[in-house]
């Protein structure tokens, strides 16, 4: 391109000035076909312009050196312009073939600095240590000639490959890049193997990788950029690494905190009916105590409520299983409120023996659109809680409202309420509170099987004293067969 530019600028100039030759110097025409040669190294560089320069140096012979047609310079002054001719041409050519490296050797240093920059506020940011590692290797790759770009991390004592850039690495790059497999690699500053440099990623704290670079000719400007660059890139790495063990540690402390939580909750819920059930046992083996037949019926009757009691926690457990494990899925179906009442009411068995229930449902209640066996064990759940914080003999009512595209359904007990710093904290299983002594697995189940239906499940005064707990079903929906 270089070539074909000069040629043209040279043409042109040709044909202007052969037509006034007769009044050019020998001089200007010497100036004027320096034109074309700076086109050549502007277009194409010093070797375009070292062409241009000797078509130059023929066409000014041959046309404006007389006598003109031939190749003969003629008088001494002739020899002299040629030779300032040939010898500015080169000049103006080096130096202008100068200025354009320069100039793109700036071009280059900025786009460098401008990616520095770039993958410098890229790095500041709290980023898992995955998507830094494949900015960095993927910015060497795109800064300097590489082939490829690898990133060593130590694991177990020795550097492993933790992310590439580039051509995809053979065998033998794996082993250049690795060096001796499994030998320690040392982390020295700034290292070159053949046509492979290293340059230690470390901190304050000391070495934390090694950036390995191959088929890159790197000059020493580039060796300081690479450098700078390798310094950024180790402490975003230390912070991302510092970030992930943060993160593991807050898990572990919230796993903690969970199995506390479960225990906690385990053995609120469990010691009440295992020590009713052992006090029952042990008052119906003992020879020293005389039992009418009334007493004995209401000491077994304790017993079979105790154990539906401790059926119904461990049915709890394996719902929070499976809601841990992630395999809940409902089954949801249309059924009508009065099903959800009496499958709740059948699992409960003889629980509600010493209250006195209400049921009072809204006339032409709709369908609802529920898992009946995982709300009828909310709904077993809410009136379990209510007999265990209302006096016996009291009554316990269950409402349903119908509230258009919900149907609102509460139970009502006539214990001592929960106190209103307390309500949102008895339905989470890591935030019990003593004061309203109500918190546990049943809340904490209830809680997500409603939400599984998007929907809510909340508490207040009941009005004539006590709690009321509500959570509300969706309506079924049917699609117009017309």
């Amino acid at each position: 391109m270089g070539v074909a530019a000069a040629l043209a600028t040279m043409l042109v100039c040709t044909l202007v000035m052969l037509a006034v030759r007769p009044h050019l110097s020998v001089a200007t025409a010497a100036l004027v076909l320096i034109v074309p040669v700076v086109v050549g190294v502007a277009a194409g560089g010093f070797a375009a312009g070292s062409i241009a320069a000797v078509v130059g140096f023929l066409v000014y012979d041959w046309f404006f050196i007389p006598p003109y047609g031939t190749f003969s310079v003629g008088a001494a002054q002739n020899w002299v312009a040629a030779f300032v001719y040939v010898v500015v041409v080169l000049i103006v050519a080096r130096i202008v073939a100068f200025q354009q490296h320069a100039r793109d050797a700036a071009g280059q240093r900025e786009e460098a600095i401008r990616r520095l920059f770039h993958v410098s506020q890229n790095l500041i940011g709290q980023q898992p240590l995955n998507e830094v590692l494949e900015l960095v290797v993927t910015t060497v790759h795109q800064t300097f000639p590489t082939r490829w770009v690898a990133l060593l991390l130590p694991v177990d004592g020795t550097l492993q490959i933790s992310a590439t850039a580039g051509s995809a690495l053979t065998e033998a790059d794996r082993v250049a890049a690795l060096g001796e497999q499994g030998a320690p690699q040392a982390l020295a500053l700034m290292g070159v193997d053949s046509d492979v440099s290293r340059v230690a990623l470390s901190t304050i704290q000391g070495p934390v990788g090694q950036l390995v670079v191959a088929g890159a000719a790197l000059v020493s400007y580039d060796r300081e950029l690479l450098g700078t660059f390798a310094n950024q890139a180790a402490l975003a790495i230390e912070r991302s690494q510092l970030l992930e063990q943060a993160l593991r540690a807050e898990l572990l402390e919230e796993v903690d905190r969970w199995r506390s939580a479960l225990m906690g909750a385990v053995s609120h819920d469990l010691r009440t009916p295992l020590a009713s059930m052992k006090s029952a046992v042990s008052t119906l083996r003992s020879e020293e105590v005389t039992l009418s037949e009334e007493d004995t019926r209401a000491l077994l009757e304790m017993i079979e409520d105790q154990s539906d009691h401790l059926a119904r926690l461990v049915a709890n457990l394996l719902d929070m299983a499976r809601l841990e494990a992630g395999t809940l899925t409902l089954n949801r179906e249309p059924h009508t409120v009065g099903e959800l009442v009496h499958a709740a009411l059948q699992s409960l068995g003889t629980v509600l023996a010493r209250h006195m229930l209400s049921v009072r449902l809204d006339p032409d209640l709709p369908l609802v659109d529920v898992d009946l066996v995982l709300l009828a064990q909310v709904l077993a759940n809410l009136l379990s809680n209510a007999v265990q914080h209302s006096p016996e003999g009291s009554t316990i009512t269950v409402r349903a409202v119908d509230r258009g595209a919900t149907v609102a359904v509460s139970v009502e007990d006539m214990g001592p309420g929960v106190p209103v710093e307390d309500r949102a904290a008895i339905f989470q299983m890591v935030d019990r509170r003593a004061g309203s002594g109500r918190a546990g697995l049943g809340l904490a189940i209830s809680t997500a099987f409603v939400e599984a239906h998007d929907e809510r499940l909340t508490v207040e005064d009941a009005p004539g004293g006590g709690a009321r707990f509500t959570f509300t079903v969706p309506v079924a929906e049917f699609e117009d067969d017309a």
